[in-house]
């Protein structure tokens, strides 16, 4: 018999049919159908498991000075048969023998990167991507039948692994000439749903590659068609062909691994613009790494601008999570609280422990601890920000300092410690905004309270009589024209120790008990003409009263208690059946010289004197921007009043 039958036979003698040790065709179905929500991630798996397996020969190499490797020499091959429907990922790794196949392959969630990690769990130095083992299970979820061959550095013979994913897989010698391992797709048939051939693609690959595995440590490289002019044509009339040569994929390098003194800043506004689909530079570049219990690299950014949608439900926030260069998630959100949505970047740990895919991370304590740590650093860097660049911080303040003030009023109030000492309001004395240690600190001696007026304008706000009185005295009013902003106040209490005071519905503070106790005395001797303003007015108002608090005006309405008219306004477009309304309160200057006359013509002409206290409603009311019950009716007193 020839010897080459002979070998033939011997060969199929050794082969093996073996069924999958841990579970059924079930459990099987169940990881590659129900685990990855994509079926692009097989291809991140596959190449994160080459990597993994160079890993493991690029440090034995270096603790066995008898093997010979050039690091150089490694690298990740994609080989693509559209014809035949194959798709082919192959590295020159450190390769398997048969009990290693049966163990990794055969064995579902058995990891040898896990276990060659655990082994040598002792040196820190070593570094490797899968952490349990369900990766490689992913190419069925494209693939029809998956054939590996591997052959261990050092050792003679190669191994064939063959399944089709269902009950078991095969396993016999072969021939490969080097070390190193090869997984063969064959992928499945297109249908309605699903178009499998799209991974034969060079373009789709060239994605999934820079999506996915960019920042593999190895060259990731595949035969490409080109275009070149022919030699030998004339230059008016230029003819090309095609051509194939292998190229590199993937950049190798992550910007976050290198140097903060090695980037320039124009690399990073590159990399920001083209990896978050950018046209502004970003305000903020925050590159920081973090070594400890949990460690971290963190490549942050403030952007310019809000996108369009980032106030709608849409807005997808979170960074980009990646463990060792191979990104896991696109958007995390739990590294990144919702008062610092705004923020970009990416974090990239090797420490994070994975549960059955890389895709569905494990809410563990390492990740609460990174992600922690990541809001203390963007308070810090905004802040640095506000203190040292305050044009910058300014207009970052324009594009996303609502979401500052959301943030600190969010989960009531949970996150005031991260969000107070960054929130601006345009203070009335100082003509711009302030923050509200910088309102504390130029607080003259006296004053007691951080006072606010709420309302729709900055020009009305600043006519208010409350904000005139306070100004007469040097005291500064921030002007609040957000309808979240009188929710801060109510949700910090006090800043610096000082009470807020909203100078619309609270007691300013200003009198001394001697002056309190001449305004008391005030209002029992103008009593019965208080009265007769309150019975002409009838329901118009809940009360009429006199107040110190007007400074040049005769009157201003005010909320009878507890909630202003701004939020009584706020309500109501949030719930049109808002059925609580604010009761009025008219507020008279007893030292104005139209409440003088008023008074005095009560005791000439009553009648005249109800006009009088009408018209004196009103024009309170237009002052306070609440709308007249009647404008007719208010036309036509004005006209009388004017005969």
């Amino acid at each position: 018999m020839p010897r080459s039958r002979k070998a033939l036979r011997c060969k199929q003698k050794q082969m093996e049919q073996k069924q999958f040790q841990a579970e059924s065709k079930k459990l099987m179905d169940m990881m590659i159908h129900s685990i990855y929500t994509h079926k692009e991630i097989f291809l991140r798996e596959l190449i994160s498991n080459a990597s993994d397996a160079m890993d493991k020969l690029a440090y034995l190499s270096v603790t066995d000075g008898s093997m010979n490797v050039n690091r150089a020499d490694l690298k990740i091959t994609i080989t693509r048969n559209k014809d035949e429907g194959i798709l082919t990922v192959s590295d020159n790794g450190i390769g398997m023998n048969k009990e290693e196949m049966e163990e990794n392959l055969g064995t579902i969630c058995k990891s040898g990167s896990l276990g060659f990690k655990q082994a040598m769990e002792k040196n820190e130095d070593i570094d490797i991507i899968g952490q349990f083992g369900v990766g490689f299970y992913s190419a069925f979820m494209v693939a029809s039948s998956v054939t590996v061959i591997s052959k261990k550095w050092g050792e003679e013979t190669g191994w064939k692994w063959t399944s089709d994913g269902a009950d078991g897989y095969t396993i016999e010698p072969c021939d490969r000439a080097e070390n190193g391992t090869d997984v063969i797709m064959t992928l499945k048939a297109d249908t309605e749903e699903e178009k499998y051939s799209q991974y034969l693609d060079e373009y789709e690959i060239r994605n999934l590659v820079k999506k996915y595995s960019d920042y593999i440590r190895y060259p990731i490289v595949m035969e490409v068609e080109k275009s070149r002019q022919k030699e030998g044509c004339p230059a008016d009339k230029p003819e090309y062909e095609t051509y194939t040569e292998m190229e590199t994929l993937n950049s190798m390098v992550p910007i976050w691994q290198r140097a903060k003194k090695d980037v320039t800043e124009e690399e990073y506004d590159t990399f920001y613009r083209e990896k978050f689909y950018d046209f502004t530079e970003p305000l903020r570049v925050i590159h920081t790494s973090v070594e400890g219990a949990v460690s971290f690299k963190a490549l942050l950014f403030v952007p310019g601008k809000a996108p369009y949608d980032f106030y709608s439900k849409d807005f997808k926030r979170g960074l980009q999570l990646y463990s060792s260069g191979v990104m896991i998630m696109e958007n995390c959100e739990d590294l990144l609280p919702e008062h610092f949505r705004f923020v970009r970047g990416i974090v990239d740990s090797q420490d994070l422990s994975l549960n059955i895919s890389r895709e569905m991370l494990q809410h563990n304590r390492q990740l609460t601890v990174i992600a922690r740590s990541i809001e203390k650093k963007i308070k810090s860097e905004l802040k640095a920000m506000l203190e040292n660049d305050r044009e910058k911080y300014e207009e970052f303040y324009s594009a996303f300092g609502l979401q500052l003030k959301y943030g600190t009023v969010s989960e009531y109030g949970a996150h005031k410690e991260s969000c107070q000492d960054l929130l601006l309001f345009y203070s009335h004395k100082q003509k711009k905004l302030i923050s509200l240690k910088e309102y504390v600190e130029a607080m003259p001696e006296g004053q007691e309270k951080i006072y606010f007026a709420p309302g729709e304008s900055k020009e009305h706000l600043a006519k208010l009589p409350q904000v005139e009185l306070l100004s007469s005295k040097d005291y500064d009013t921030l002007l609040f024209t957000e309808e979240v902003d009188e929710f801060v106040p109510q949700t910090l209490n006090t800043y610096m120790e000082k009470p807020f005071c909203n100078v619309t519905t609270e007691d300013l503070g200003l009198q001394s008990e001697e002056e309190k106790k001449e305004a008391e005395e005030k209002a029992e001797e103008m009593k019965g003409f208080l009265t007769f303003v309150k019975e002409s007015l009838g329901d118009q108002v809940k009360e009429v009263r006199l107040s110190q608090n007007l400074g040049s005006y005769p009157a201003a309405m005010v909320p009878e208690a507890g909630m202003s008219f701004e939020m009584e306004k706020y309500m109501k477009r949030v719930n049109p059946e808002f059925a609580y309304p604010v009761g009025r309160v008219l507020e008279l200057n007893p030292e104005h010289e139209t409440v003088k006359t008023l008074q005095r013509v009560m005791t000439e002409d009553p009648v005249l004197a109800k006009d009088y206290a009408q018209l004196l409603c009103c024009q309170a009311q237009l002052m306070a921007q609440l709308p007249l019950d009647d404008p007719f009716a208010y036309s036509e007193l004005v006209c009388k009043l004017m005969k």
